[in-house]
């Protein structure tokens, strides 16, 4: 495992950081217990609840509490009204009973990060986020994060009000993405990606496909034949031709390539899937293959 500084916070944070979510808890409070134990023999220190689910905090503060607390970093997801149960609430009364459902089951003692869940623009109210700031000079929490992609995460980088910045990125990211990552680095917010491997690219027809020129009058037209040995040539085709490499590892270390990026999150339904991910960070790209990825996405980007 490799670890990169997180901002200015002074920490050291692995380069993929665990999810721990409602699908995780399906399993019971164990099977949570236990990816995080994988997690912490792969070397990852970065744990991320994607809600702030009192028996989920609880879980992961259990299976944390035998480790020196100021080597781990755990982060949860605010602004939804109940994990289980969906809804969104950012007032301050939710917000801050979030943070207090989170340290008193799981015992941690503080958090890390609190990450905003996509705030609409008129979502999060002054109130609340001053609130949050409360919570942040009082120690509850360490800092404060902004999670999305739409246009209004642009007006909330701007504020100067968050520490962290969570952003899709994968190798066709458009150009707004990285721009945005730019303006936070500009602001001395960390950066952390997810969606590293879009739906879009998980399979060899979708990579070979996306964003293909459409087809002409009455289906003719737009594309090879399926024979040609040219068919997806300047796609993302490549990702699922790589001797020795997954798509989705490709993805995985493409997006670690990029300097600007402290840490990546990942999802893993068992060890197994945690120790391949883990990996990945110790490989390096075959030659060539960035240059590919360059290709592929200038070319996506002007069809």
């Amino acid at each position: 495992m490799r670890y990169r500084p997180l901002g200015r916070s002074g920490s050291a944070v692995s380069v993929l950081t665990l999810n721990i979510g409602a699908d995780t808890l399906a399993g019971g409070p164990s099977r949570a217990q236990a990816l995080v134990f994988a997690a912490l023999e792969a070397g990852i220190n970065t744990i991320h609840l994607t809600s702030a689910d009192p028996v989920l905090a609880e879980a992961v503060g259990q299976a944390l509490s035998e480790v020196d607390r100021k080597l781990i970093q755990v982060s949860v997801s605010l602004g939804r009204a109940d994990g289980r149960r969906g809804g969104r609430d950012f007032s301050p009364e939710a917000l801050t009973g979030a943070i207090d459902r989170t340290l008193h089951a799981s015992n941690l003692g503080w958090i890390d990060l609190a990450m905003l869940n996509e705030p609409g623009e008129d979502e999060m109210p002054q109130t609340a986020l001053n609130a949050l700031k409360a919570q942040r000079t009082s120690g509850r929490i360490r800092m404060l994060g902004i999670s999305g992609d739409g246009d209004v995460m642009d007006a909330y980088v701007s504020t100067g009000a968050f520490d962290v910045l969570a952003t899709s990125y994968h190798v066709n990211s458009p150009w707004q993405t990285r721009h945005r990552m730019r303006a936070a680095l500009e602001r001395d917010m960390a950066v952390m990606a997810y969606s590293y491997f879009p739906e879009a690219l998980d399979t060899a027809r979708k990579a070979e496909t996306v964003h293909a020129p459409k087809k002409g009058l009455f289906g003719l037209g737009g594309g090879r034949p399926r024979h040609d040995p040219l068919a997806g040539a300047g796609t993302f085709a490549f990702l699922h031709q790589t001797h020795g490499w997954s798509a989705e590892h490709i993805c995985l270390a493409f997006t670690l390539t990029d300097p600007s990026i402290a840490t990546v999150m990942v999802d893993a339904p068992d060890a197994e899937r945690i120790e391949a991910l883990a990996s990945v960070p110790e490989r390096d790209l075959p030659p060539g293959l960035a240059a590919q990825i360059e290709m592929a996405r200038v070319r996506m980007a002007a069809a």
